[in-house]
């Protein structure tokens, strides 16, 4: 995995649509990978209760947030 938009990447975005965190386990971040995973299903379990049911709309917005992270990770930073 080269670099961002790289087939690493790509793959690693699919990943993440499957299940959150995946493909940041993929590039191997396990810290971040751990906790797209945990916040994720824990909203959406939220979400799945008849009280807190609007918690799947938070968990939805972490899913999302887990794909375009692994999408757009680039081991190089630029440094000033």
């Amino acid at each position: 995995m080269s670099g961002q938009g790289s087939g690493g990447n790509v793959l690693a975005a699919l990943c993440s649509v499957f299940i959150p965190g995946l493909g940041q386990l993929v590039q191997g971040r396990i810290f971040m990978a751990l906790f797209f995973f945990v916040t994720t299903a824990a909203n959406y379990a939220l979400g799945a209760t008849v009280i807190l049911f609007f918690m799947w709309l938070v968990g939805a917005v972490f899913h999302l947030w887990s794909i375009i992270d692994a999408a757009r990770f680039s081991r190089i930073r630029s440094v000033l």
